[in-house]
């Protein structure tokens, strides 16, 4: 039980950020909760239209991809992962490990994503929180008993774009920042090396 409710979180981890953060136009106005709120209802929208359209899995994770670039912060949400040893890498160094990053959210969490066909993502609140505003949404998925997601929406970097999420509590960024720390470790603490096993994990 332990197990399968532990899958069924890092799935939808990962489900909430392929479906976050490539290119949206950049906004003319300040970060509104209205504005947070419409960006996880389109998100939420293409998240239900990629599951239900009976793609094959590779095309699935394509599209994932592509929508995890439009609607994510994704390289603030790679700074994060990479931790304290962004800090000395070259800017070469971190935009491979972005790139390489953002494929890797992708693949890792859309083998998973057939599981949800038939599921509905509901935003159900919002509120101003300190770095931007928090939106609440349920998932229901059949069989199963509904549970919350919550998305964290900002816009410093120019554009509405959510930087994190939560699944039933378990924080997305300190997952996949402990996850590849881990593989760091074993590069010991070689980024490029640690970037190309990450452009082929998942």
């Amino acid at each position: 039980m332990q197990n399968s409710l532990f899958d069924r979180r890092t799935t939808l981890i990962g489900l909430a950020a392929s479906v976050a953060g490539f290119s949206m136009p950049t906004s003319v106005f300040a970060l509104t909760e209205q504005g947070a709120k419409a960006l996880v209802d389109q998100l939420v929208g293409e998240i239900n239209k990629v599951i239900s359209s009976g793609k094959s899995e590779s095309a699935m994770i394509k599209d994932f991809e592509k929508i995890f670039v439009r609607y994510a912060d994704v390289p603030i949400m790679a700074r994060y992962a990479l931790g304290n040893d962004g800090r000395t890498a070259s800017a070469a160094q971190i935009q491979n490990f972005t790139r390489a990053f953002q494929g890797y959210i992708a693949r890792k969490y859309g083998k998973q994503f057939r599981d949800f066909i038939g599921g509905q993502v509901i935003v159900q609140s919002s509120r101003k929180i300190k770095s931007g505003y928090e939106i609440r949404s349920t998932v229901k998925l059949s069989g199963q008993k509904p549970f919350e997601v919550t998305f964290l929406v900002s816009d410093r970097s120019g554009r509405d774009l959510f930087f994190n999420m939560f699944i039933e509590g378990v924080n997305m960024l300190l997952a996949e920042r402990a996850e590849i720390g881990a593989m760091l470790d074993r590069r010991g603490g070689n980024i490029d090396q640690m970037t190309a096993d990450l452009a082929k994990a998942g």
